[in-house]
C-alpha cells in the first residue's frame, strides 16, 4: 500500500500530451503504438464518454502520460465527445490536468478538411505539435507536402509519422525530447476562437495549402472512379444490399467443416467421460451441465469469427461511411440521420458499443431515437440461437442453383431487424415530436486494402470476448442451471425426466402457463430465464436441460437432432421471431441507464422489446399452426 501510495503521485506529475485531431485521422494507432499494453481506460468523471490514458518513455529516457482525446471537427463543440475534447484543451474541465503539449493528429491525405482545427488549437497559445499523419498513403496517391514549410507557416513542429507501422512514431518521440523541458503554459479563453469567422480560417487554410501541398485533386483516382460506382442512387444500394446478403451466405457456408471439427471434439470429451466415469452428480455435472451447455455455445464461434471477419474488411478499406451516406435518405425518412447507420451496425456485434457510439450524433432527439432502436438490430449474441434452430428445421439446399436456403433464411432475420427498428423509430419521430432533418456530414476516407494487422487484431480480440463469455458467464450459468435442474430430484415412481421435478422444472412449467400461446414448451421457458444474462446463454440452457431431459439410448450427441425431433416446426418459427425481438440483456439495460441519466428509457425499452417479441411469437406461431395443420 505504501508502494503505491510514493507511486500514483509521481505518475500523476508526469508531462502530460494530448492527442487530438478529427475522426479517422489515426489518432487512436498513434496513441496505441506510443503506449503498447501500458494503457487504462475508464470514463470521464461525470458522464460515459470514454476516457483512455497511457504511459510512454521517450528516446532520451523521459517518461510521459499520453491522453487520447475524443475525436472532434471543430472545437465549437456540437457533441458530447467534442465538448469533452474543448474543455480539456481549453482547462475548463475540472479535476482534470491541462495538458502540457498537444499533439495535433491530422490525416497527410486530407490536410484541408483537418487544418480548421489545428488553427483553433493554435489560437489556444498551448504549445502544439503537429503530426503529420498517413503520409504512406499520401505519397502512394501523389500529394506531396512540404513539413518544413507547414511548419514555418504554422509557427509549430511539424514531423511526419505512419501509426500503422511499426517505428512510425519515432519523429514524434524526437520532437517531444526536442521540446524539453516543457513549459506549462495557459491557455487563452475560448474567444480567441469566436473572434474569427469561418471565412477567415478558410482563407487560412486555402494559403497555407497553396503554400506548402501541390493540392492534388485528380478527379480520375481511383477512389472517385470508385465512388461513381458506389455512390450511384440506384447501383449503390444494390450493392449495399448485395454484400450484406453474401456476408450472411458465407456465415453458413464457411462455417461448416470449423464447425463440425468443434462439435466432433466437444462430442468426444463428453463420451470420453461418458465411457470412463461411473454414474453419478460428478459426471452429470461435466457432461450434461458443462460440455451440453458450455459446449453447445462454443460450436458457433466460427459463424460469429466469419461475420466480424466481412465487418472489419468493410470498415477497413472504407466502405462503411459510404453506406452511411447511402442510406441517409431511407433513415430520414423515419426521422434518423445517416449519421446513426455507425451506431446500429456496432449494434450487430452488441448493443452496448453501439448504444455508446451514439454519443456522436448531435441532435439529442437523434441520439436517444438511435438507442432505443439499437437493440433490435440482430447482434452477435442471437446468431447462435438463429443457426442452431436454423439447422435443425431449414433444410441445407441450394435456391436458384447459387443461394444456401438456410443463409437465406439467416438473411431474413436480419432484415426484420433492421425493417422492425426503422419502423419503431418511425413511431419514436412522431411520439417525441417532429425533427428538423439534419445534412449528413461525413468524411469519406480514401479506400485502400485492409491491414492485416487489423484483421487479425480485430478477430483475435472478438474470440477473446466470445471466449471469455463461454468460460465465465456461460460456464457460471450453466452450472447454476445444472444445480437447478438436478434437484430435489425425481420422486419414487416417477413417469417423467428427474428435471421435470427440480426445481427448474418447476420454474419452467410455471412460466409455461404465459408462453404456451406462443408455442413454448416449459424447457424452452426455463432457457428463456438465463437467457436474459446474455442472449447466447439461451443455446447453453437449452443443451443442459435437454440433455437432461434425456434417458439411456435416448440422449443424443447434439443438441441439434434433439430438437428437431422434439420441437414441431410451428414452435421453431415462433423461437426465432422471438428472438428477433427478444428483451435485451441486462447489462445493455444498465448502459441505456447509464447514457440516458434516468431508468425511465431503459424500462421502455425492455416494455416494448417484450410486448414486440410476444406479438410477433403469437403470430409466427398461430399462421404456422394454420399453414401446417400441425
Amino acid at each position: 500500500m505504501g508502494a503505491a501510495e510514493k507511486t500514483m503521485p509521481a505518475v500523476a506529475q508526469l508531462p502530460m500530451v494530448a492527442l487530438l485531431g478529427n475522426p479517422n485521422c489515426g489518432k487512436t494507432a498513434l496513441f496505441n503504438r506510443l503506449t503498447g499494453a501500458r494503457q487504462k481506460v475508464a470514463n470521464y468523471a461525470g458522464v460515459t464518454i470514454e476516457r483512455k490514458e497511457g504511459m510512454f518513455t521517450s528516446p532520451e529516457g523521459r517518461p510521459f502520460r499520453v491522453l487520447d482525446l475524443p475525436g472532434a471537427y471543430s472545437l465549437s463543440a456540437h457533441t458530447p465527445d467534442e465538448a469533452i475534447t474543448r474543455d480539456v484543451v481549453a482547462g475548463l474541465r475540472a479535476g482534470e490536468q491541462s495538458p502540457d503539449v498537444v499533439v495535433c493528429v491530422v490525416d497527410a491525405t486530407n490536410l484541408r478538411l483537418n487544418l480548421r482545427l489545428v488553427l483553433e488549437i493554435k489560437r489556444l497559445g498551448l504549445p502544439m505539435v503537429l503530426a503529420l499523419n498517413m503520409v504512406d498513403v499520401a505519397a502512394k496517391r501523389g500529394i506531396v507536402i512540404d513539413a518544413d514549410r507547414l511548419a514555418e507557416e504554422l509557427g509549430m513542429t511539424v514531423v511526419e509519422t505512419v501509426a500503422v507501422q511499426g517505428g512510425g512514431e519515432k519523429s514524434l518521440l524526437r520532437a517531444l525530447d526536442a521540446m524539453w523541458p516543457l513549459r506549462t503554459v495557459a491557455a487563452n479563453p475560448l474567444s480567441a476562437i469566436d473572434e474569427v469567422s469561418v471565412e477567415d480560417t478558410q482563407r487560412e487554410v486555402r494559403r497555407i495549402l497553396a503554400a506548402v501541398s501541390n493540392d492534388f485533386h485528380d478527379t480520375g483516382n481511383l477512389t472517385e472512379k470508385i465512388d461513381d460506382v458506389v455512390l450511384h442512387p440506384v447501383l449503390g444500394p444494390v450493392i449495399l444490399a448485395v454484400l450484406m446478403f453474401l456476408v450472411f451466405q458465407a456465415v453458413f457456408s464457411w462455417a461448416n467443416v470449423p464447425m463440425d471439427m468443434i462439435k466432433a471434439g466437444v462430442d468426444s470429451v463428453g463420451q470420453y467421460l461418458t465411457a470412463h466415469m461411473g454414474e453419478g452428480l460428478l459426471r452429470s455435472l461435466l457432461v450434461e451441465g458443462i460440455l451440453g451447455g458450455a459446449g453447445s455455445v462454443l460450436v458457433f464461434l466460427p459463424q460469429i469469427l466469419i461475420l466480424f471477419f466481412f465487418i472489419l474488411v468493410l470498415e477497413d478499406c472504407g466502405y462503411l461511411p459510404r453506406a452511411a451516406f447511402l442510406l441517409d435518405r431511407l433513415m430520414g425518412g423515419v426521422g434518423l440521420s445517416g449519421r446513426a447507420f455507425i451506431p446500429l451496425l456496432s449494434s450487430f456485434a452488441c448493443a452496448i458499443p453501439g448504444i455508446m457510439a451514439a454519443r456522436t450524433i448531435q441532435n439529442p432527439r437523434d441520439r436517444l431515437v438511435t438507442i432505443m432502436i439499437a437493440p433490435l438490430m440482430t447482434c452477435s449474441a442471437r446468431l447462435p440461437v438463429y443457426a442452431l434452430i436454423i439447422a435443425a428445421f431449414i433444410p441445407d439446399r441450394e435456391v436458384a442453383g447459387i443461394m444456401s436456403l438456410q443463409g437465406l433464411v439467416l438473411f431474413g432475420l436480419y432484415v426484420a431487424g433492421i425493417v422492425s427498428a426503422m419502423g419503431v423509430a418511425y413511431f419514436m419521430k412522431r411520439t417525441f415530436g417532429a425533427n428538423h432533418q439534419q445534412p449528413l456530414m461525413l468524411e469519406l476516407p480514401s479506400y485502400h486494402w485492409p491491414h492485416l494487422r487489423n484483421l487479425v487484431l480485430g478477430l483475435w480480440e472478438r474470440a477473446k470476448i466470445f471466449l471469455s463469455r463461454v468460460g465465465t458467464i456461460i460456464l457460471t450459468l450453466m452450472v447454476l442451471l445444472w444445480f437447478l435442474s438436478s434437484f430435489p430430484g425425481a420422486p419414487e415412481g416417477a413417469t417423467h425426466p428427474a428435471i421435470y421435478y427440480s426445481m427448474a422444472g418447476m420454474l419452467g412449467r410455471a412460466l409455461e402457463v404465459v408462453f404456451a400461446p406462443i408455442g413454448f414448451n416449459w424447457q424452452i421457458c426455463i432457457a428463456l430465464v438465463p437467457g436474459l444474462a446474455a442472449r447466447e446463454v439461451a443455446v447453453g440452457a437449452l443443451g443442459t436441460v435437454y440433455a437432461l431431459s434425456q434417458t439411456g439410448e435416448e440422449l443424443a450427441s447434439s443438441l441439434t437432432p434433439i430438437i428437431a425431433a422434439s420441437w414441431a416446426l410451428p414452435t421453431a418459427l415462433s423461437l426465432l421471431a422471438w428472438y428477433v425481438f427478444a428483451p435485451q440483456c441486462m447489462s445493455t439495460l444498465s448502459v441505456v441507464r447509464r447514457e440516458t441519466g434516468t431508468w425511465r428509457y431503459p424500462a421502455l425499452m425492455a416494455g416494448y422489446m417484450f410486448a414486440l417479441a410476444y406479438t410477433a411469437s403469437f403470430l409466427t406461431y398461430r399462421i404456422a399452426l394454420l399453414l401446417t395443420g400441425a
